[in-house]
């Protein structure tokens, strides 16, 4: 199966697709739209409880770069 992603742009458009789900020809689900800006702010609202310092996000960059290069060397 299957799955499309459709703007309908003219009313018509949708009767016809109404009757191809009432022949059973397809399945018609709604979707909720979020446009992307409301995504981002969702996630920077979680986010912002818990920012880390730059002493954490240097560490965090240090350890990383250390297991690659014991990584690599190895």
């Amino acid at each position: 199966m299957k799955t499309y992603q459709i703007d309908i742009l003219n009313p018509k458009a949708a009767r016809l697709l109404q009757d191809l789900a009432d022949l059973k020809l397809i399945s018609i689900k709604e979707t909720k739209k979020q446009d992307f800006m409301k995504i981002v702010s969702k996630f920077r609202k979680k986010a912002s409880n818990n920012v880390p310092t730059l002493e954490e996000i240097t560490k965090e960059v240090e350890n990383v770069r250390t297991e690659r290069y014991v990584k690599n060397k190895g």
